[in-house]
């Protein structure tokens, strides 16, 4: 198997009250399970099978549609669960909160802007803080698409991202999106996001 799933850095109630267990029980062993599995079966027997995830998504414009959903379902899970964790939450220091001041005026702005791009992304998807050539820039995509793609709307290396597809908050939150987006802020690692910055730049 070219590609593993990853182990959750932690455990299946660590994001409680804000992530419920069993969501993240499905999420991880069932959802983030099958894209892995399925982009094994699409890439066996394929020059892509020795390619990094990476690699993959930045030409995804020449792969098939089973490569594209679960290429990008296996990566922008792997990254969901890097950037999340228990006793987590509060705000950015250091290089990366300085780089949000930046780009959006302040955090709060930054957290509007990411939240608006959340919630009015239409059906399923993600969004996106995404490092650029130009600075940090907030952007949603739909699907399981994200910025590596060279279909991207907006091309960079995503730091920072939440899954808005149904199956990652409908067992607690029903329909009320802009709630689990809300709670988002309590769980994010922002260490790790900053990490993801560092290296990008």
């Amino acid at each position: 198997m070219a590609f593993e799933l990853p182990d959750l850095p932690y455990a299946h109630d660590a994001l409680e009250p804000h992530i419920d267990a069993r969501t993240m029980e499905i999420h991880h062993g069932k959802h983030h399970n099958a894209y892995t599995t399925n982009l094994n079966n699409a890439i066996e027997g394929t020059d892509l099978a020795d390619s990094s995830i990476e690699d993959i998504l930045a030409g995804i414009s020449g792969h098939s549609p089973a490569i594209r959903n679960n290429g990008g379902g296996f990566y922008n899970h792997r990254l969901f669960w890097e950037i999340m964790g228990p006793d987590a939450g509060g705000a950015p220091a250091g290089d990366l909160g300085a780089a949000i001041d930046s780009a959006f005026g302040s955090f709060e702005e930054f957290k509007n802007k990411f939240a608006t791009a959340a919630a009015t992304r239409f059906g399923s998807g993600w969004a996106w803080l995404v490092a650029t050539g130009d600075g940090l820039v907030v952007t949603s995509s739909p699907n399981q698409d994200n910025p590596l793609m060279d279909i991207s709307e907006v091309k960079g290396t995503p730091i920072l991202g939440i899954d808005v597809w149904e199956h990652a908050y409908y067992l607690n939150y029903q329909n009320r999106r802009p709630d689990y987006v809300s709670a988002f802020w309590n769980v994010i690692n922002w260490d790790a996001v900053a990490e993801k910055y560092a290296a990008s730049v």
